[in-house]
């Protein structure tokens, strides 16, 4: 939701970048460009293809090359921006804190500035982060390339799920498109773009093996979760979700499930029908609380997701198979992991 303040002022914050071209020089010591990484916000994380750290300093380009500025609206896509623009991109991301809750996120001055500035924008749709639609439109860039995730995966605003991220298909889709929009800014460089864009994807190799594993030895082990977060990613992995859609839904969106619902999501933990509870662990209250409570009391282990990638010492293929991992050792070997 956006600030009443923050949105008065966006286009006249605007006007000071004087249309805001959204390419710099590149001036870094010894006259080397950045390669891409934290701007503010930034993505930040290791292990970019190429042998480019996202959210490092270094890769060597020719002096006076021009860096594209880029914003992903949470710091997963902000991460995936990195690795695929390498030296050519300077990225701010604008979800980047675990304990900030995405669905309550306010846009800011800052914000305004930062996408008024990008020629390259990814955001994730289906309601999600729809305060970047708001500060696109109050922040008009006509060179601005958007690429809205919801859309490049052609889904319907009835999309129950957002959390488009923990879907293996989502962000090879996401790379190759940020290729081609970073392609058509600067020609030049497709090529570079192009093979980033195809390096990423196969580092994707060790998640989607892990998956592949636990799919193969825990088919369709139970388990309960309080919100559709890694909803996608549990479906690949062979799990079956006991929790009923409406509770996850009701928790997600800040609504008090029935109270059939919650008798029932106690149930599965009480009676031990469940071989692990996955939570959300950037948005708790005391109804959450009670259910991981509820867990430990019966020896169920505790799952933590995350919405926005954690901070500092994750990309986005280490994150997921963190995830994947966490949760193997609590089918597995009954451990939990609250947090990564």
């Amino acid at each position: 939701m956006l600030l009443a303040i923050a949105a008065a002022l966006l286009a006249t914050v605007v006007l000071a970048f004087g249309g805001a071209g959204g390419i710099s020089n590149a001036v870094g010591s010894g006259g080397s460009a950045p390669v891409s990484g934290s701007a503010g916000t930034g993505a930040s994380g290791s292990g970019a293809p190429g042998g480019a750290a996202a959210g490092s300093s270094g890769g060597q380009v020719a002096p006076g090359t021009r860096v594209i500025e880029a914003v992903g609206a949470e710091n997963q896509y902000g991460n995936v921006i990195a690795q695929v623009g390498g030296a050519y991109v300077r990225v701010s991301s604008l979800l980047s804190n675990p304990s900030t809750d995405p669905h309550t996120f306010e846009a800011s001055v800052a914000v305004a500035r930062e996408v008024g500035q990008a020629r390259l924008v990814v955001q994730n749709g289906l309601g999600y982060d729809s305060f970047m639609n708001t500060v696109e439109n109050a922040a008009p860039n006509a060179g601005r390339m958007v690429i809205d995730v919801q859309r490049l995966l052609k889904l319907p605003d009835s999309t129950p799920n957002p959390h488009l991220w923990y879907d293996l298909a989502t962000m090879p889709k996401v790379a190759d498109a940020i290729a081609a929009d970073l392609s058509s800014i600067e020609p030049q460089h497709a090529a570079y773009f192009r093979a980033h864009a195809q390096a990423f994807t196969r580092s994707l190799t060790a998640w989607h093996a892990a998956l592949s594993q636990f799919a193969h030895a825990y088919r369709n082990v139970e388990v309960a979760s309080t919100e559709p977060v890694a909803d996608y990613l549990l479906s690949a992995a062979g799990a079956d979700n006991l929790t009923p859609w409406s509770f996850q839904a009701a928790v997600m969106n800040g609504t008090d499930p029935s109270p059939q619902d919650v008798a029932a999501e106690k149930a599965l933990l009480s009676q031990r029908k469940v071989s692990a509870l996955v939570y959300n662990e950037q948005v708790t209250d005391p109804l959450t609380e009670s259910l991981i409570t509820l867990a430990d009391a019966n020896r169920i282990p505790v799952v933590g997701v995350y919405e926005t990638m954690p901070e500092p010492g994750y990309d986005y293929q280490s994150w997921m198979l963190a995830e994947t991992s966490a949760l193997s050792r609590a089918v597995a070997d009954h451990t939990s992991a609250e947090h990564l």
